[in-house]
């Protein structure tokens, strides 16, 4: 690495390590408490607050009326605004977007079907499948753009930077024999558009690989993704290798044991990397994952396992102090719990919100005031319902703990939503 964070000593480092490891995901601890709020949707039964930025703007997914589209959508001061589309009926945001100059990026349906019938990556987190090429997007202002492919038909965009740097994939014109299936047929790179309109840059995979795809980058413009084969181009082999990139060269960060669905999903400022991992080698292809935390610098990544009884763990969002969030699974993803790991401790965030009446089941991103975005459970109606978790500032409420919840039997239809989110299918999952 070339930036190691100037203030941390390879004793620290190495203590740090030592201290917080694998098994520290299993752990209880004390946290703060939260004040926790739901969101509105725009009509539908889903909708979910993926990013939360340093200005507490939410940015996500919202389903329309019927349940038969979903939108991008921004919500600033507890109101829900539409980002619109780029012609065709869906669009979403779908990673955690740092920026706090008023930039939104994500990816949204054209008017145009692919002319190769690929589904394309966009198309797991639709309602349905429409065949319609799907591009990146940057939104500022009001208005949404389109953001160029590689020569291909289709592109997706992931988080942003304040340097005007958008970073996700693209395809290209190349006819990868290494996709598999009806999902994918072109190969695709991960790139990085801007700061000027129309620019882009192909970030490389590792050598032996021939696709990869961007995730998140920070102001120093360290970038982190996948490198893999084609596959079915939604994780599995495509994440063959979580990997980073910065000054022109790609370095791989490691894995947990496994050989699929190695990725990396945030970075913060400090060059701190999170995510998730398969564990282990003999699962081959199957999803059998741990979420990660990868400190810069410091040798290995730290697995965020599981709460105790269940089986998946995934780390989605990190900030500047540290403080990591993500959500953990029970076997088939049955149920699931949003959680906050920090000091090295693992909690569910459920067990930390006094007077919340509602279920927390994915925790997506946090800001560096400690606030979280995510997905709840709505009792009552089973509708999912974005979030925001704000750290209570009275030691007295702070203090007055929530008994711990227990884990919700996920209805079907949230289950597949899940599932979806994530990029899963049924025979994905380890049996």
């Amino acid at each position: 690495m070339k930036r190691l964070i100037a203030w941390l000593g390879i004793a620290a480092v190495l203590l740090f390590g030592a201290a917080y490891g694998g098994s520290a995901g299993a752990q209880q601890g004390e946290s703060t408490g939260y004040q926790v709020k739901n969101l509105p949707s725009l009509g539908g039964s889903y909708a979910e607050g993926v990013s939360i930025n340093d200005l507490d703007w939410v940015a996500g997914p919202s389903n329309l009326s019927g349940d038969q589209t979903r939108n991008a959508t921004l919500w600033r001061n507890g109101s829900a605004k539409n980002l619109g589309t780029l012609g065709g009926p869906n669009s979403s945001v779908l990673w955690p977007v740092k920026n706090v100059r008023g930039v939104i990026s994500g990816v949204a349906e054209t008017n145009q079907t692919d002319p190769l019938g690929e589904d394309w990556s966009c198309s797991f987190f639709f309602p349905t499948v429409t065949h319609h090429t799907c591009l990146g997007f940057v939104w500022r202002n009001g208005k949404m753009r389109p953001l160029p492919t590689l020569g291909g038909n289709n592109g997706f965009a992931t988080g942003s930077n304040n340097r005007r740097q958008i970073v996700g994939w693209a395809e290209n014109t190349v006819h990868d024999p290494t996709c598999t299936g009806r999902h994918q047929v072109l190969q695709f790179r991960a790139v990085i558009w801007g700061p000027g309109r129309g620019q882009i840059r192909q970030l490389p995979p590792l050598p032996g690989d021939t696709v990869s795809a961007a995730t998140a980058i920070n102001d120093e413009g360290q970038v982190v993704g996948i490198s893999g084969i084609c596959d079915q181009a939604v994780g599995r082999f495509s994440a063959r290798n979580a990997v980073l990139w910065e000054g022109g060269s790609v370095e791989n960060i490691g894995n947990l044991g496994g050989v699929a669905w190695n990725t990396p999903m945030a970075i913060n400022e400090r060059g701190d990397v999170v995510g998730f991992s398969n564990i282990s080698a003999a699962d081959g292809g199957a999803f059998n994952a741990h979420g990660f935390v990868w400190l810069n610098g410091a040798p290995g990544l730290i697995d965020l396992a599981p709460l105790p009884g269940d089986a998946y763990s995934q780390a989605l969002g990190i900030n500047n102090d540290r403080q990591v969030v993500g959500l953990s699974c029970s076997l088939g993803f049955a149920s699931c719990r949003a959680f906050i790991w920090q000091d090295g401790v693992t909690t569910d965030l459920n067990t930390l919100a006094p007077g919340y009446g509602d279920y927390l089941y994915s925790a997506d991103d946090i800001n560096d005031r400690g606030m979280i975005s995510g997905l709840a459970i709505e009792h009552g109606t089973g509708a999912n319902v974005p979030f925001v978790a704000t750290p209570l500032t009275d030691p007295a409420q702070a203090t007055a703990r929530t008994h711990a919840a227990g884990e919700i039997p996920l209805p079907e239809p949230v289950r597949q939503t899940l599932l979806r989110r994530l990029g899963l299918s049924r025979s994905d999952l380890v049996r």
